[in-house]
């Protein structure tokens, strides 16, 4: 801590905060600065009720990232306002009024993506006064409008995101602090935003008319007083208010129930991408008379003209983002926030074609792609509310329902099933999973890791009931035409086929946060081998069940038609999957045989055991008796005699090369999975090319690569 200067203490407005009845200000600068002279660098003052997590969460006086009251321009928005730091108008030049509004417009969307980033509101949507204050801009029909509108989508928003549960623990998302959040006159911000479009409409159509229809319009106020640059501005305005109006609209389709308004929220969608081009086509004419600053200035800037706008200070409320400290905010530029808000809609898009398809396995893939785009908080948010809706399925099928559907069992006849104590625990137990795959990387994969060992609880309690159920009551209960205990059996050997789907996705987000080291490629190659395995057989069984319940249902009712495309979409999915653990199998053989011939670097290091590193990555797993058995020492078992020469290990590559090539065909009008399935294709081809080299060389280098698949490595081969 350094003493503060005289002229620093000088600056500080003593006459701004008044004292109160029981309270009179006092300079300590003084007392700072005899403190300072006897505390050595990285001392700390000590009493006795003054301990280290006191100190972990005292604030650092003077620091402008710690302290509150530092670097505020103003104490209060009043003070602000009283010192004609955003005037109405802004200008009495008409030039710059509308250039000026066209720089809060631009510096809002900055300011508004930046937000969504995880931002706090009060720092940067709420830093301009227009915003907290718009009854000022009550005589500026656009700027009041704009303003009011800019409030409803902020509420609309933290809406999404509050009713969602998306955002993470340290997220200021969704905290409004006290601001003037919830006025029910921004209602009316959409109609009077509308008003002025239809003007600058009507402005834009005189610019462009003949003289005579021109003069007819003369009734007409000009934007400002250029008549050579009334178009170019009139458009400017233009697409901003479209893009905010279509916007607003958008999410507010979307969040109607049951997916009623997604197929108009994806016309708004459409809307608001058009809108954001020609706003960047705007900026051009923008930056006209913008040289000062330079190209790599305005690329920088929040504004399209690249001038600072007026109005915004985000010192304003930091007072009001207790109880932590304010954070350093360096806002998106102007460039990237529409970069932000593009991705943004193509992400809410993606959404919006969804086709609620009451199956399980559809949803799961869906919500995997589209989590492979990496959406950001809002998206995400949309995507949980569309899928859980009042504890069902789009708001509409109960998960009883679509477990039931997934083995092509009918549950409409055993009511009793619906309350049923499993049955209502497995619906909670979908609904968090679902909830957990809409969440970012870190915290999705951090909570699956927790939930497995509820599911495997879970999985074993009611297999043990259902076991004693079947064997007391299962004469009676076909007797009867009861077949819940059947469904309920069903359903149990269902739930291990989910464990593992979780369990691999565990293993692969490992990949996409660099989780794993390439020395620990051999263990988790392993262990999704392990999964994968496990997964195909329960998934296998699943078809069995599918085909033997269609056969009996078609030998009853000669009218009965069988689901033969969901049959074709589980066979499919069980060849992916055989695909997959070939691959893995291969790749956890063929690192081995690298590792025990000295070609490849062994996981063994100076602070971790191999045994450490495996407990390590794999320890929620083992918890929730994935396998069964002791899979350390089955996998130093397994991988300690692997050799280069060993003749199964091109096998696995090339089962997994004509299974990709089999089920091509089956993915020709998925774009998605037929990139991965050739992904892993081309993983298998380059590998077997790779094996052969290294058996002919043994001095050849080896590394790995994910150039074809994100989660199954390429080796690649260099000459030392």
């Amino acid at each position: 801590m350094q003493p503060h200067s005289d002229e620093d203490s000088s600056s500080i407005h003593h006459d701004s905060i008044p004292s109160g009845d029981t309270s009179v200000w006092a300079d300590v600068s003084p007392l700072l600065s005899a403190a300072c002279f006897d505390l050595q660098e990285g001392q700390l003052i000590n009493g006795d009720n003054f301990h280290l997590f006191a100190a972990m969460s005292a604030l650092e006086i003077m620091d402008p990232k710690m302290d509150s009251g530092m670097v505020s321009t103003f104490y209060s928005i009043d003070e602000a306002i009283e010192s004609g730091f955003a005037p109405v108008p802004i200008s009495s030049d008409s030039i710059v009024n509308v250039q000026s509004i066209i720089d809060i417009m631009d510096h809002l969307l900055a300011c508004e993506a930046t937000w969504h980033m995880g931002h706090s509101l009060a720092q940067t949507v709420f830093s301009c006064i227009y915003v907290l204050r718009p009854e000022r801009t009550s005589s500026q029909a656009l700027l009041h409008s704009y303003c009011r509108v800019i409030r409803s989508t902020c509420r609309a928003v933290v809406s999404v995101v509050s009713d969602a549960r998306t955002n993470e623990e340290e997220d200021l998302f969704t905290m409004t602090y006290g601001l003037p959040f919830s006025g029910d006159e921004d209602a009316k911000g959409l109609l009077l935003l509308n008003a002025v479009e239809e003007t600058i409409c009507r402005q834009l159509r005189a610019c462009k008319a003949t003289r005579r229809r021109a003069l007819e319009d003369a009734e007409l106020e000009p934007l400002q007083t250029n008549p050579h640059l009334e178009e170019s501005f009139c458009k400017a305005l233009l697409c901003r208010i479209r893009f905010r109006k279509h916007f607003l609209h958008a999410i507010n389709c979307m969040k109607r129930p049951q997916g009623r308004g997604l197929e108009l929220a994806r016309k708004h969608i459409a809307y608001c991408i058009t809108e954001l081009d020609s706003v960047l086509e705007s900026a051009e004419f923008l930056r006209l008379d913008i040289v000062e600053n330079g190209e790599n200035g305005i690329e920088e800037s929040t504004t399209a003209s690249g001038r600072s706008p007026i109005g915004f200070d985000p010192t304003l409320n930091k007072r009001l983002s207790a109880p932590t400290p304010p954070r350093a905010i360096k806002l998106l530029s102007w460039k990237k926030a529409i970069d932000y808000y593009v991705k943004l809609l193509h992400n809410l898009d993606q959404i919006c074609v969804f086709s609620l398809e009451p199956d399980l396995d559809h949803v799961l893939q869906f919500v995997i792609q589209f989590q492979n785009s990496r959406p950001d908080l809002v998206a995400r948010a949309h995507l949980q509310l569309l899928l859980v809706q009042d504890g069902k399925l789009y708001g509409r099928d109960t998960f009883l329902t679509i477990c039931a559907r997934s083995l092509a069992l009918d549950v409409s006849k055993n009511h009793g099933l619906h309350m049923n104590e499993y049955i209502l625990q497995l619906n909670q137990l979908m609904i968090n999973l679902l909830k957990i795959l809409c969440a970012n990387t870190p915290w999705q994969r951090r909570k699956l890791g927790k939930i497995l060992n509820d599911w495997r609880v879970f999985h074993v309690q009611m297999g043990i009931t259902v076991g004693q159920m079947m064997q007391g009551d299962s004469s009676r209960a076909s007797k009867n035409g009861d077949k819940s205990l059947i469904i309920l059996n069903h359903i149990y050997g269902w739930l291990d086929e989910q464990i593992n789907w979780v369990a691999i996705r565990f293993l692969m987000l490992g990949f996409d946060l660099d989780l794993y080291s390439s020395s620990e490629y051999c263990m988790v190659y392993w262990y999704m081998y392990i999964i994968l395995w496990k997964l195909a057989e329960r998934a296998r069984f699943r078809v069995l069940i599918i085909v033997n319940t269609e056969e009996r249902k078609a030998k009853r009712n000669k009218e009965y038609s069988r689901d033969m495309v969901r049959e074709d979409r589980i066979s499919l999915w069980v060849l992916f999957l055989q695909c997959q653990t070939s691959l893995a199998q291969g790749l956890a053989v063929m690192i081995a045989a690298l590792r025990n011939e000295g070609m490849c670097l062994k996981t063994e290091g100076p602070f971790n055991t191999e045994n450490e590193k495996f407990i390590q990555h794999f320890e929620l797993l083992q918890k929730a008796s994935l396998p069964e058995y002791d899979a350390y020492e089955s996998f130093s078992e397994s991988t300690s005699h692997a050799r280069l020469d060993y003749l199964p290990m091109y096998e696995y590559f090339h089962d997994a090369q004509k299974i990709a090539k089999d089920i091509k065909v089956g993915y020709a009008n998925d774009p998605d999975k037929l990139a991965e399935v050739r992904g892993l294709e081309k993983v298998a081809e380059r590998n077997i090319v790779a094996v052969n080299l290294f058996c002919q060389d043994r001095s050849l280098k080896v590394s790995f690569e994910f150039t074809h698949h994100p989660y199954f490595a390429t080796a690649v081969v260099r000459r030392s």
